[in-house]
């Protein structure tokens, strides 16, 4: 099998993001070579634990992980600049899979980052891993802003869900991207089993302290309407929504050789318990996107 030497970009799009652990595996299981990677948000943190050489150990844990376990990884944040503080989760990572210096990784890596006072997206290519990845899965809303150099810091999906720019330079075969901010399918939310009441309970009930701190902060009516949309799920929908109309203006002016779309409406952002269905996915996509006849 011959090698080819790609230049992979992992978009943003949270829970969604577990799709590219199916990708990668696609790709190296398939002659694929990885030269680099860019990611922003959930693209950036499973591109730097895979340039750890850890995929294998994070897939693990995140196969295994319950709605209940995500509820404990969420320290709750009682400032004005986001829901969750993310120092468990970031934490926990580092404890799982170790800390590096972006610099000394064996595979060429850029965290997208997006600084929103000047409108500028930031390329992280040095520095501690779990710093860039900390600053650049920082959702507006959720995670509070990360300092960096004195710059506040936010999720890279704002400005960019779909990093390709940092990749021009690499010295590759092709540049193959991964955008997790496709047109929706239409398809109905998969049926959860009885076994999982309990989770979805704990998550309901995630649901609802958020919505009642947000109610606190900003002083408005119930968060959830007559159509049960709450104000988590609006903000949701809307970056999600921005967030795929970005990236189709992005790719479209800057296209890569390959794209593999997945669509926006796949799984919820916070559906971190559908690890398995993502990862096929992700698979499965990439099979169909690069497999040919």
């Amino acid at each position: 099998m011959t090698s080819k030497t790609i230049s992979l970009v992992l978009g943003s799009g949270g829970a969604r993001g577990l799709a590219h652990i199916g990708v990668i595996h696609w790709l190296e299981e398939n002659g694929y070579e990885i030269r680099s990677i860019s990611g922003a948000s959930m693209g950036a943190a499973v591109g730097g634990i895979y340039a750890c050489g850890e995929l294998d150990v994070f897939e693990k844990w995140i196969r295994a992980v319950t709605k209940i376990q995500i509820v404990k990884l969420l320290d709750v944040s009682w400032g004005k600049q986001g829901l969750v503080e993310g120092d468990r989760i970031i934490n926990t990572l580092k404890e799982l899979v170790g800390d590096r210096r972006i610099e000394d990784l064996p595979i060429r890596y850029t965290a997208v980052a997006s600084d929103i006072k000047r409108e500028k997206e930031i390329w992280l290519k040095n520095g501690s891993l779990f710093d860039a990845i900390r600053a650049s899965i920082s959702l507006p809303l959720f995670f509070t802003p990360v300092d960096m150099n004195g710059v506040k810091l936010l999720d890279g999906g704002i400005l960019n869900p779909v990093p390709i720019a940092p990749t021009f330079e690499d010295r590759t075969d092709m540049t193959i991207a991964v955008n997790l901010g496709a047109t929706p399918t239409g398809a109905p939310p998969v049926s959860k089993s009885a076994s999982e009441d309990t989770d979805d309970s704990a998550l309901g009930n995630l649901q609802a302290k958020i919505n009642s701190f947000i109610d606190d902060r900003i002083k408005r009516a119930p968060a959830s309407g007559e159509d049960g949309w709450s104000m988590l799920d609006i903000a949701d929908q809307t970056f999600d929504a921005m967030q795929g109309t970005i990236a189709r203006q992005k790719l479209a002016t800057y296209p890569p050789d390959h794209t593999i779309e997945i669509a926006r409406d796949a799984c919820g952002t916070l559906e971190f318990d559908r690890a398995d269905e993502m990862i096929t996915l992700g698979y499965d996509t990439a099979a169909r996107s690069l497999g040919g006849p």
